[in-house]
This record gives C-alpha cells, sequence and structure tokens, in this order.
C-alpha cells in the first residue's frame, strides 16, 4: 500500500464515482465490515459495509465535498471511507438482551488508521486530519447531550483547536444519512444546531480565538476562564516535553538543542538502575518524577524526554507539570516507518521490533491544546 494508491482511491471531481473493491484491495481490513453486525436500532441498513458504502453515497452528494478539492477531499474521503474500520474489533453482544455495540471504536479506529497511512507514507497533515475526525466523528451528534456534562459551545471551541468544524461536520452529516434509524432526523437536526453554533461563535473554519496560549490551555482543561479575557499565569520552570515513538529522534534533539539543560528520563533513570526495557518500569518513573519534582520547585527550565505516545500517559506529565505552573511546550518528533525501524535496529537498546509494533497500538499524536505551545517537528528522513 502506498501514498498514491490511497490517492487513486478518492473521486477527482464533479460527478466521478468510487470503486469499493478498489478500497477493499488497498484496505483489506474493510473486508471485515461486511460481516460485521450493528444494532438495528441505529443501524436498520444492515452490517457496517452497508453503512460504510451509504455514507461514502451521502459524502458524494453534500455541496461541501463537491466544492472541497485537494488534499479537503482526500481528507473527507479517506475519513468517511475508515470512519468505522475498527467496529469488528470492538462489537460486543450483550449475551441477555441481544444488544449489538461497538464501544469505543471511533478512538481506537483513529489509533489504527493513524499506522496504517503512516505506513503508505501519507503526509503527515492529511493523516491526522483523517485521523482526528475518525476520533470524534459522533460528536456532533451528541454535543448537545454530552455524556461529561461539557457545553455544545465548549466541545466546539476545543474541537476547532483540532480539526476544521466544517469538515467534521461534512462526514457526520454523510454518517448520519448513511443509516436507517428511528431518530435520523432529529440527530440531524442537532447536527445543523452545532453547526450554526460554530458559525455564530467563530468555530467554523477557523480556530476559535482565545486571548493568551494560557487562556486557552486552562480553558481546554475544564478551567472556568473566559476565553476573550487573559487568564493570569503564575510564572514556573519552562519545561520542554518530547514525545513521539521510540527512535524517532528525541535523542537526537537533545544532543543538539538541550546540551546545557537538565533533562529528566526514563530512559536514564532505567540505566542509572540498571533496568532493562519493561523491566520494574515503576521503579524508573517514581526516579524520574522526584527529579522533575525537584526542578519545578526550584523553578529551573528543563527537558522532560520520553514517549508519552498516549493522551492518557501525556496527561500524567502534563498534570504534574501544570500543578506546579510550568510553561509548557509540547514538541513531538516523527519518521518514516521504515527510517523507525531501521534505527531501531541499529541501536544499542532492549526495545524488540515485536515490542515497538505493539506500541503503534498506544499511538496518539498530541493535539494543539494541549499544551502552551505544541510543535510538530516530522522528517522524512530515511537513513
Amino acid at each position: 500500500m502506498s501514498y498514491e494508491m490511497i490517492r487513486s482511491l478518492c473521486p477527482a471531481g464533479a460527478g466521478a464515482g468510487y470503486d469499493w473493491a478498489s478500497c477493499c484491495e488497498v484496505f483489506p481490513r474493510l473486508h471485515a465490515l461486511e460481516a460485521t453486525p450493528q444494532s438495528p436500532r441505529y443501524h436498520a441498513e444492515g452490517n457496517v459495509g452497508v453503512h460504510t458504502r451509504m455514507v461514502l453515497d451521502a459524502l458524494l452528494s453534500c455541496e461541501h465535498f463537491q466544492a472541497a478539492s485537494g488534499t479537503r477531499r482526500e481528507t473527507l474521503f479517506l475519513s468517511a471511507l475508515l470512519h468505522d474500520l475498527c467496529k469488528p474489533e470492538t462489537t460486543f453482544i450483550d449475551p441477555v438482551t441481544g444488544e449489538i455495540g461497538q464501544p469505543g471504536h471511533s478512538r481506537r479506529g483513529a489509533v489504527d488508521v493513524r499506522a496504517l497511512l503512516w505506513r503508505a507514507g501519507v503526509p503527515f497533515e492529511l493523516r491526522e486530519a483523517v485521523c482526528r475526525i475518525i476520533a470524534v466523528h459522533q460528536v456532533p451528534f451528541f454535543a448537545f447531550d454530552s455524556r461529561r456534562g461539557e457545553s455544545p459551545e465548549f466541545i466546539a471551541r476545543r474541537l476547532s483547536w483540532g480539526l476544521d468544524l466544517a469538515d467534521l461536520i461534512c462526514v457526520a452529516r454523510a454518517d448520519m444519512r448513511g443509516r436507517v434509524c428511528a431518530d435520523q432526523q432529529a440527530r440531524l437536526e442537532d447536527i445543523a444546531l452545532f453547526e450554526q453554533l460554530a458559525r455564530e461563535d467563530g468555530c467554523w473554519g477557523t480556530p476559535r480565538a482565545a486571548a493568551s496560549a494560557h487562556t486557552r490551555l486552562m480553558y481546554a482543561r475544564g478551567a472556568a476562564v473566559h476565553l476573550d479575557t487573559p487568564f493570569f499565569q503564575v510564572q514556573g520552570s519552562e519545561v520542554t516535553v518530547l514525545c513521539g515513538l521510540p527512535a524517532s529522534g528525541k535523542d537526537s534533539w537533545v544532543a543538539r538543542h538541550a546540551r546545557d539543560t537538565e533533562i529528566v528520563s526514563f530512559d536514564d533513570a532505567k540505566a542509572e538502575l540498571g533496568l532493562k526495557h519493561g523491566e520494574n518500569d515503576g521503579l524508573a518513573a517514581h526516579r524520574a518524577i522526584d527529579k522533575a519534582k525537584a526542578l519545578l520547585r526550584r523553578k529551573e527550565p528543563f527537558v522532560w524526554n520520553a514517549t508519552h505516545l498516549s493522551e492518557q500517559m501525556r496527561n500524567k506529565t502534563l498534570d504534574l507539570l501544570f500543578a506546579y505552573d510550568a510553561n509548557v511546550r509540547l514538541l513531538y518528533l516523527e519518521v518514516p516507518a521504515v527510517a523507525l525501524f531501521r534505527r531501531n535496529a541499529r541501536r544499542d537498546t532492549t526495545l524488540k521490533q515485536k515490542d515497538l509494533e505493539r506500541m503503534l497500538h498506544r499511538w496518539e499524536v498530541p493535539l494543539p491544546w494541549e499544551a502552551h505551545d505544541v510543535r510538530y517537528e516530522v522528517t522524512s528522513d530515511e537513513r
């Protein structure tokens, strides 16, 4: 599979269609959708394969898609094509009621699609646009009935900092039109209302403005702040948090840019303790965290060098840093798949290739609102 093969799947212009057989040839996992059942309450049309084709048909008839070109058109098509890719793996049938559900399929789908497109050499910006839509493609259905108790304004604003709401709404609308269910019209009305809210609040097609990076960060993390009023920032340590897959270049970045800066590193802690990969990680973590706390108390700058691969793992570090009023730059590093596995094979490490493969199932690229400053350093170097 290559990026060129993937690009060829996207309808090129007005009136062009798609070839489902070709889609399945490029993405063999789509075959499993045909044998994956869905709840008749929400999907009376049938299995996931039937639903996906109906979604693609609805997308092609959408004015937003018809007006799109280039990368945006590819983003919309791939998001719709792959939005339910992980329903086969997440399908659960209640043994008592027989009710069918696929909990967590959106988030897991984003992770799996990220690995697939990365291996195929899909450009970073396009890949992440697709994955971010897949991760939240159902959110516009329920923005006015949030299980977390979040307001639709909060949802729209935070989403706007990571993706284009116009593209998300387009895919969500196609997803709802591409099914047969009793509440279809009510949900379409909710999507339309969410769109109207986003337009009126300044989130449509552009990130919602905030008075400062700190104001945006605190708002995104749930603080009761007004986005248009600067939120006072207490001065703390200046911290650069590195994140990315192993062998993505974090140690090299430290060698180039942070020779005279204190480093907090789980790997260094393991080495100091004489531990191998996966051996007593908790002890190494405590050692690294104790060093970080000491630096934070003294308000000294430092670099936190770790994979921080999933949102959950990043939050453990970020929660600590923000509790000490640190100003955080989150730097994500990435190299192509071929380069990554080649580097890992060459370097002196106890991390085996199969363990690196398993880490791909937890790979979540940071979103722009996770820190005061989030940067992406993506290289095409395959040496």
